[in-house]
């Protein structure tokens, strides 16, 4: 068996845009006709330049190979060009045709990925929100001054609604803004929201569900401690990447520093990178996206190395429904799986991309027993919602935050 071709799509994101302003697709193909897709998470360069990216790499490295040997692509694409180091942006196209391979290896296998993974450890799989507003654009800049992400009533609502629909954990950020000069100290009225937010969910919500309380590397050490103890009293499940992802070293110095069990992943790659915030005790709850962090078989060793530790994962995912899928998969067969990061129930626009939608019951994902990864890219949909816009997937503040 022979990879033939590579296909790229880059599909725009209609109302309300849950998961970004677009997704990037790939299809690989082999010589059997069997074909198998995957997505990039990679927010560093525009939309078309990593479709072509990911095409290079694919010409490069996949083409004309077995799909099968997924240890000899990672070498030669994590070494492309005399690297030989965590690099995000090579990575989040790597991850997209390795998802595609694995996708091929299952279906060729008959079998859903997860029973060449080691098998089936969990029959559904815990799920959380984040708090999208219920109606309209859930991108900030479309917001009206009073939302969701800065009021705490609505937030409260917000989350009560979605309890009610099954979720048992949420997840917002109301902590301010976050830039390209980060960290820097909280704002005390950043620090006084997130308290006031948290009171409000928490009060809304009891007992019935986790809060998860997200921010965006914002913070220095002691600002992200200062705001730990202002959200503490409401017990959030986890403080999420409070310094910038660069140095675990300070990063460990917030988790020496709060009750709060601290997680990061989502803009780390590779083992290598994963692997020293394990070895600075960093935070022990771990997010790798697998748009991003190097694919399944990658990240399935570093939740080897986390569960060693006693660290638990919560794959992430903000961008399509490949990437959820192939999350699926590889969380199915964690013993230190904890949460599942869910764009809302899987419906939406997330659905129509796919001939079957994820199945989810109850605040849990129930995974495909299908072969590959589970579900089939609806390839007309995406030659139907072409983006040719010129962001970033996402993007930061570009001055720095004043009092």
């Amino acid at each position: 068996m022979k990879l033939t071709d590579v296909k790229t799509w880059v599909v725009g994101n209609p109302p309300p845009g849950i998961g970004g302003k677009y997704f990037i697709f790939v299809r690989l193909t082999t010589d059997g006709g069997v074909v198998g897709y995957g997505e990039a998470y990679n927010a560093t360069f525009s939309a078309h330049v990593t479709a072509r990216m990911i095409e290079d790499m694919a010409e490069r490295y996949f083409i004309g190979q077995d799909p099968h040997d997924i240890e000899l692509f990672f070498r030669r694409c994590y070494s492309s060009g005399f690297t030989q180091r965590p690099d995000v942006s090579g990575m989040g196209c790597f991850s997209a045709l390795e998802m595609a391979c694995w996708d091929i290896i299952g279906k060729e296998a008959n079998k859903p990925v997860y029973k060449l993974l080691g098998g089936q450890v969990h029959e559904t799989l815990r799920t959380y929100t984040y708090l999208y507003p219920h109606t309209g654009s859930v991108h900030t800049e479309d917001a009206p001054p009073k939302n969701v992400y800065n009021d705490p009533d609505m937030a409260a609502a917000c989350a009560a609604e979605y309890v009610e629909q099954g979720f048992n954990a949420v997840k917002f950020d109301p902590a301010g803004p976050y830039t390209a000069f980060d960290g820097h100290q909280p704002r005390l009225i950043d620090i006084d929201l997130s308290a006031r937010m948290m009171k409000a969910v928490r009060e809304a919500v009891g007992t019935r569900a986790d809060i998860l309380f997200g921010t965006h590397g914002q913070f220095t050490a002691s600002g992200a401690l200062r705001l730990a103890k202002a959200i503490e009293p409401y017990d959030p499940l986890w403080f999420e990447e409070p310094v910038p992802p660069d140095m675990p070293e300070v990063m460990a110095q917030v988790a020496r520093g709060t009750s709060i069990p601290i997680a990061t992943g989502e803009r780390l790659t590779t083992r290598f990178e994963f692997a020293r915030v394990i070895e600075n005790r960093a935070a022990t709850i771990l997010q790798p996206d697998l748009g991003r962090s190097g694919g399944i078989l990658e990240t399935k060793k570093i939740a080897a190395m986390a569960e060693a530790w006693h660290i638990q994962v919560a794959p992430h995912c903000y961008c399509g429904p490949i990437v959820g899928a192939a999350n699926i998969q590889l969380a199915v067969t964690l013993p230190n799986f904890l949460i599942l990061e869910s764009l809302k129930q899987w419906d939406g626009f997330h659905a129509t991309l796919l001939k079957k939608k994820i199945e989810w019951q109850d605040g849990n994902v129930i995974p495909s027993k299908e072969p590959g990864l589970g579900v089939e890219l609806d390839e007309a949909v995406c030659e139907a919602h072409p983006y040719d816009g010129p962001h970033l997937h996402l993007q930061m503040m570009q001055t720095p935050l004043m009092p």
